[in-house]
């Protein structure tokens, strides 16, 4: 396979009292996966929290969500002057929402900047979400991700697009204007070969517009706690010996499949001709990893999808949790496929259909980011208002 190595940052991997490149953490790194962060708000960048991540918690990107930045703004005064400047320039709520997130995705950037110069670009990144709302349409996709990436004008941004089906074609529409791209809700296998298939069908068509496809840098955010608990809940209403002992098994399994294909698709003739090119590979990017069953431990999706040229972006709590007591053992996913493959075979034969869970794990995925886009919508309204006269 034809690719660059994720480098690991330098820094602490637990506290202050271990030695530098110590810990949990940095084995993890130095075992191939770019540990990202799924947090960002903007008192992280104005209090040097985010420098300290990169600094003592081997964190080399970052990704965000309209949930987090809701919160963000529900709390505190770090957004106020902002919000006030936009109230007084008549800035609508969707207007007012792109500029505060560009603002803390740009910012967020220009922090991990020198992580992006250390790793060849590899790292250093911070993704932001397309409106979901518009996963179902293509141009206006494709439309928004120009927005983005323009506005924010980082060469160290992703810019998030849902793999729908209609997704698909804006996202090699994007990699073909030299956009990166994180492509993010994937649950299914026969998707995540579609999204490899876009992602090089867009390399090929940058290759046609002049791009240079070195500077080019995509992953793909496959979703891992989410299938869990989706088929845990069929395997328990199903109720029998042999159902029940397949809890908290399917999802390190899928990923671990996924892994596979990856590895299939990037040793193809096609994806060499443009690794010799200058390509990079599209990463797989481990999402949802924080562990929503407290019977199961906490570290599960970080010390089992352990494998190189691969992203864990784990929320804050998990982060810490690995920091702390993770168990890194080297690779955990080749030599894996044959009894990942089984897991899903005795799904299917105990009753649990994959291809319904993952349809349902999507469709309910796109409707959890536009609630949160709303949600994030709600706020930014309920803030502008806080300025306009009489409240209106």
């Amino acid at each position: 396979m034809s690719q660059h190595t994720p480098n690991p940052s330098a820094g602490a991997a637990d506290d202050a009292r271990q030695e530098p490149g110590a810990g949990p953490l940095a084995d993890l790194s130095q075992a191939g996966v770019s540990i990202w962060l799924d947090d960002l708000n903007r008192p992280m960048i104005t209090d040097g929290d985010l420098d300290r991540l990169l600094q003592d918690r081997q964190v080399v990107g970052v990704t965000t969500n309209p949930t987090i930045f809701a919160k963000a703004l529900g709390e505190g005064e770090a957004y106020t002057d902002q919000v006030r400047q936009l109230a007084e320039q008549g800035a609508d709520v969707e207007e007012a929402v792109f500029a505060i997130t560009t603002e803390d995705v740009r910012n967020a950037a220009d922090i991990l900047r020198p992580v992006y110069d250390r790793t060849d670009g590899i790292d250093g990144r911070v993704s932001i979400e397309v409106d979901p709302r518009l996963a179902n349409d293509t141009d206006a996709t494709t439309a928004v991700a120009k927005r983005l990436w323009s506005e924010i004008d980082r060469p160290n941004v992703h810019v998030k697009i849902p793999a729908t089906v209609e997704g698909l074609s804006a996202i090699s529409g994007a990699l073909a204007e030299g956009i990166n791209i994180n492509v993010t809700l994937i649950f299914g296998l026969d998707r995540y070969r579609g999204v490899m298939n876009a992602f090089l069908t867009g390399l090929e068509q940058a290759r046609e517009n002049g791009k240079d496809l070195s500077s080019i840098h995509s992953v793909a955010s496959f979703f891992v706690s989410r299938v869990d608990s989706e088929i845990d809940s069929r395997l328990e209403e199903i109720g029998t010996e042999e159902a029940l002992a397949l809890r908290g098994k399917a999802g390190i399994a899928n990923a671990r499949l996924a892994y596979q294909a990856f590895e299939e698709v990037f040793a193809t003739p096609r994806w060499q001709t443009l690794a010799d090119a200058g390509a990079h590979v599209q990463r797989p990017l481990w999402a949802s990893t924080g562990v929503k069953n407290p019977d199961y431990s906490d570290t599960m999706y970080v010390e089992q999808l352990v494998a190189p040229h691969t992203v864990n972006t784990m929320p804050a709590e998990t982060l810490e949790q690995a920091a702390d007591h993770a168990r890194i053992t080297g690779d955990t996913i080749r030599g894996t496929y044959q009894e990942s493959q089984q897991v899903l075979d005795e799904l299917e034969r105990v009753g649990v259909s994959y291809a319904d869970v993952v349809d349902q794990l999507e469709k309910e995925g796109v409707e959890k980011f536009e609630k949160s886009w709303d949600e994030l919508l709600d706020t930014v309204r309920s803030e502008l208002k806080r300025f306009t006269e009489g409240g209106r």
